[in-house]
């Protein structure tokens, strides 16, 4: 047998071995069908970012368009940008639009025909205006190839069609936006995970297989990228998203690995081709971040966008800040320096963060990070020291190999600067664990933040089954870190969900959802909260 005949007989193995351990009424889920008539016609997928006077839309088409098609918004018709060495992906950029206006917006081929129906869109409130209300939609980790099975654990991953039903009950309850908050893709190559996933005879047959060494734009490596990851971009959202304004923020896995550290193998900070892989998945499928005037110039592009920092402005009501914690991570000391150093997102983008929390003048900031907030699962690419000793319970009495103490007091900074903010809700919300959950942290370290509590949650993974839970994958789900003097209002529960957080000027609602395979599909439409807090701003 030659190794193109090996690797087509295990791929289809592998993907009849994923189909059979599919569980409990998951094998026979039907295909999503949206519920509305909107008739998407040749378009692939659509995802949306808007600030308050700009609109900027990632999609993809189902055939090439060589002549690039247009979007006519306003009166105006805006020019696809082909993003792709195929012209089936574009993206559209529109500026000098009016604040908090809801617009029509169309798609039109080279020869004049829509490409579907036209849809609408609503761009932001303008910085300094008064909003009443705001209703942001959040989740972690909806991605994960249907193809990905672990040998003696099962699937890895839920099948599309439920994340797809999940995520179109999070959109029912009518969000203003959504933010993704990392691991939209899962196609870990170098990392333990790799041989279930990237590096997997399933992977190979169906994507190829990647060359470390070329670019991925323009060589063989887009078309891996295009089949492997596009089911779990393009093939999960497809137009679900058209008309709330979407932030998607990365983490590991959109660097094509967990984070992990051995003697062999430290994943992170990302090597070349890592940052070049999860670059190429933004440029061809989400939205970069518009970027707000003050974020530092070195992270900022010629158009005004950034890549891995953002703040997401909603009128004079709400600011979330969003910082991805892996693609510019530093996790060595200084020889030259007593005090530690290393720092999941750099010196500039930390005062920023800071300057921006402490300044602003919205009656809530959010921060919004890829790495999560007051729990821990023992892993490597924490902000905590805690880690699973000799007797399978959390310690911090025993070094965590190649963790970096200044992850800690990086994350201790910026807390300390939310606490400071006696008006205000100090909140964190992040994803990363595949777990929902919400608690209180009254000290950290030397710092007592009992006068203002922080508050933080986890938003709940879309995708997550199986080995892909912390418990089943590390041993060990998560638990609150030893290093803090923390309150679990909800004990992280390892199950797919979402959270819905509804402001006004004087209140936040944290609303947490929770469904499980076992529940069956049908309970999907039905799904309501199933833990609710309104925490109320302190007047002074």
């Amino acid at each position: 047998m030659n190794r193109r005949e090996f690797l087509k007989r295990a791929g289809a193995s592998c993907a009849a071995a994923a189909a059979g351990s599919l569980g409990t009424g998951c094998a026979s889920v039907e295909p999503f069908e949206p519920g509305s008539a909107w008739r998407s016609g040749d378009v692939a997928h659509l995802i949306p970012v808007a600030s308050h006077d700009r609109i900027r839309i990632k999609a993809s088409f189902r055939s090439a368009h060589p002549q690039p098609p247009a979007l006519r918004v306003a009166g105006r018709s805006v020019t696809g940008k082909q993003t792709d060495s195929a012209a089936r992906f574009f993206v559209f950029d529109v500026r000098e639009l009016d604040s908090g206006t809801g617009y029509a917006l169309a798609l039109f081929g080279a020869d004049g025909a829509p490409l579907c129906d036209a849809w609408p869109l609503r761009t932001l409130p303008a910085p300094d205006a008064h909003v009443e209300r705001l209703r942001v939609l959040a989740y972690t980790c909806a991605g994960g190839s249907e193809l990905f099975y672990h040998p003696w654990r099962g699937r890895i991953f839920l099948p599309i069609p439920y994340r797809q039903r999940l995520l179109a009950r999070g959109l029912e309850f009518k969000p203003d936006v959504v933010v993704a908050n990392g691991d939209h893709v899962y196609w870990d190559i170098l990392s333990s995970a790799g041989i279930a996933m990237g590096r997997s005879p399933q992977a190979w047959w169906t994507a190829g297989r990647f060359d470390r060494d070329a670019p991925v734009i323009g060589t063989g490596n887009e078309q891996v990228m295009v089949k492997g990851f596009g089911p779990q971009i393009a093939g999960v959202y497809g137009t679900l998203l058209r008309s709330v304004p979407s932030w998607f923020l990365q983490d590991d896995h959109d660097y094509t690995e967990n984070d992990e550290a051995s003697a062999e193998l430290r994943t992170f900070p990302p090597d070349a081709f890592m940052t070049d892989v999860a670059r190429a998945t933004q440029h061809l499928y989400y939205p970069e971040f518009i970027a707000p005037p003050d974020l530092p110039r070195a992270f900022t592009s010629e158009d005004d966008l950034s890549r891995s920092f953002g703040a997401l402005r909603y009128g004079r009501l709400a600011e979330a800040l969003l910082y991805d914690c892996r693609g510019h991570i530093e996790n060595d000391r200084d020889p030259a320096r007593a005090d530690p150093v290393g720092r999941f997102v750099p010196e500039e983008i930390e005062r920023w963060l800071i300057g921006r929390t402490l300044r602003s003048d919205a009656a809530h900031v959010v921060h919004m990070p890829s790495t999560p907030v007051l729990w821990t699962a023992g892993k490597w690419g924490e902000w905590y020291p805690d880690v699973l000793g000799p007797d399978a319970r959390m310690t911090t009495n025993v070094p965590k190999p190649y963790w970096s103490p200044g992850w800690q007091l990086q994350q201790e900074r910026l807390l300390g600067a939310g606490s400071a903010r006696r008006d205000r809700i100090p909140l964190w919300v992040s994803g990363d664990l595949h777990a929902i959950g919400a608690g209180a942290i009254r000290r950290a370290g030397k710092l007592d933040f009992t006068a203002n509590p922080i508050v933080s949650v986890l938003s709940g993974p879309l995708a997550s089954d199986g080995p892909s839970f912390p418990s089943r994958f590390r041993g060990q789900a998560p638990v609150p870190s030893l290093t803090l003097d923390a309150e679990e209002w909800v004990k992280p529960i390892e199950a797919n969900g979402f959270t819905l957080l509804d402001f006004t000027p004087e209140t936040v609602r944290i609303s947490l959802f929770c469904w499980q395979p076992e529940d069956g599909v049908d309970a999907i439409a039905r799904l309501e909260p199933f833990w609710t807090k309104e925490l109320r701003r302190r007047t002074l």
